[in-house]
């Protein structure tokens, strides 16, 4: 007569008719679920939610079994953080703190995953290596314009500036950005090269050492030149070794003629040929034969250069009255021309009269010229004072 639920109850009271239900059972017959329970599906028994304490709202769950859950609280039982929360505690789960550049994080621990925007760290607060974060918020972290073949490839920005710096540059490089090539190195292909200069040069006397352009050395020392120093100057050769250049020794004559020749602090004397001091002999060659103390190298060095003046200036000289002369020559030789011209080719004027034929020169450089030879004829004469007669057989001409 109770018509209690055969799942749901324990029985019936007879005196009451009233059913006695089960754990998760309610209602008068006890055939419905009882708060924190759900009806299973295909069946008539009454599940528990399960919901959590701290991640749901209460008890209650729906007809599925699935849990109200708080902000930041997911799954059906309301016992995890959701995506963008961390740290399932007493009250409810904390937010992911990775700075808008990311939207996951460790459930556990918090720390960030998937940072975007090239950032990196436990909240995504840091920039990734090569990376700067820019003065301007909104610019974010941006590519260091740092080779990584000049520098590590990183930077930073040092407070007060807006312009990153390069962390550290690779030997050979130098500047802001590791774009310069550094002391004692050129560019070559816009790659810094280290100088050769066979080590003669120094570095505290010429500090690039060689042109940073080119690679050529500055300042070549111990007597080499050339590019690379690698040359020994004129009146030094490479010694015996190859490793040094020395003063080159002078050659004496076959048949030497000895003398005597004292210099000051001397204590034997030395034998020279005469056939060698009368030839002439250069500053270098003198050194040479006269030994020259350590203390006389600078008067040596200007000797050598005076001396190579002195021969310029010399053949200078010697060019410039050459041209001279041959200037003059030429202006004489030219003069003499036009005055044979002016011989040579007279104005000369005939004047035809009746009786007569007269004529004349203008030209003053010839009083003695002969005209004779004016009118080629047997018959002719020259008068003493200078008149031609023509004679022929019917009429004689005076001229």
């Amino acid at each position: 007569l109770c018509n209690c639920s055969s799942v749901g109850s324990a029985g019936c009271e007879r005196t009451t008719g009233q059913c006695r239900c089960l754990a998760g059972y309610a209602g008068p017959r006890c055939y419905s679920c009882a708060r924190g329970f759900f009806p299973e599906q295909g069946s008539q028994r009454c599940r528990p939610c399960g919901c959590s304490p701290t991640g749901a709202t209460s008890d209650q769950c729906d007809h599925s079994g699935k849990c109200q859950c708080k902000v930041g609280v997911t799954d059906p039982k309301c016992d995890r953080c959701s995506e963008g929360y961390y740290r399932f505690n007493e009250t409810t789960c904390e937010p992911c703190q990775c700075n808008n550049h990311s939207q996951t994080c460790d459930s556990l621990t918090g720390t960030c995953l998937d940072c975007h925007e090239n950032t990196e760290g436990k909240h995504c607060e840091l920039c990734k290596e090569g990376f700067y974060r820019s003065t301007h918020p909104a610019h974010g972290c941006q590519h260091c314009p740092c080779s990584i073949v000049a520098s590590t490839g990183t930077c930073h920005i040092q407070p007060g500036e807006t312009v990153p710096r390069c962390d550290r540059c690779k030997p050979g490089y130098t500047g802001l950005n590791c774009n310069q090539c550094d002391k004692g190195y050129y560019n070559s292909d816009s790659i810094c090269v280290r100088c050769r200069c066979n080590g003669n040069v120094d570095p505290a006397l010429s500090p690039s050492v060689c042109r940073p352009d080119s690679g050529e050395c500055i300042g070549c020392l111990y007597h080499t030149a050339g590019f690379h120093c690698e040359l020994c100057e004129e009146g030094y050769s490479r010694d015996s070794v190859g490793t040094n250049c020395t003063r080159k020794e002078a050659t004496l004559g076959p048949e030497p003629t000895e003398f005597t020749a004292s210099a000051p602090n001397a204590t034997k004397a030395t034998s020279f040929s005469t056939a060698v001091l009368n030839s002439t002999l250069s500053p270098t060659t003198l050194q040479t034969i006269f030994p020259v103390s350590s203390s006389d190298n600078s008067t040596s060095a200007f000797a050598d250069v005076s001396w190579t003046q002195f021969n310029i200036i010399i053949l200078t000289v010697i060019i410039i009255v050459v041209v001279l002369l041959m200037g003059f020559v030429g202006a004489v030789y030219m003069y003499r021309e036009y005055q044979n011209r002016k011989l040579n080719a007279p104005f000369w004027t005939i004047e035809l009269k009746e009786d007569n034929i007269s004529f004349s020169s203008y030209h003053d450089s010839i009083p003695n010229a002969d005209v004779s030879g004016l009118l080629e004829d047997d018959g002719n004469e020259v008068a003493p004072n200078g008149q031609l007669t023509l004679t022929t057989p019917m009429h004689n001409f005076k001229a």
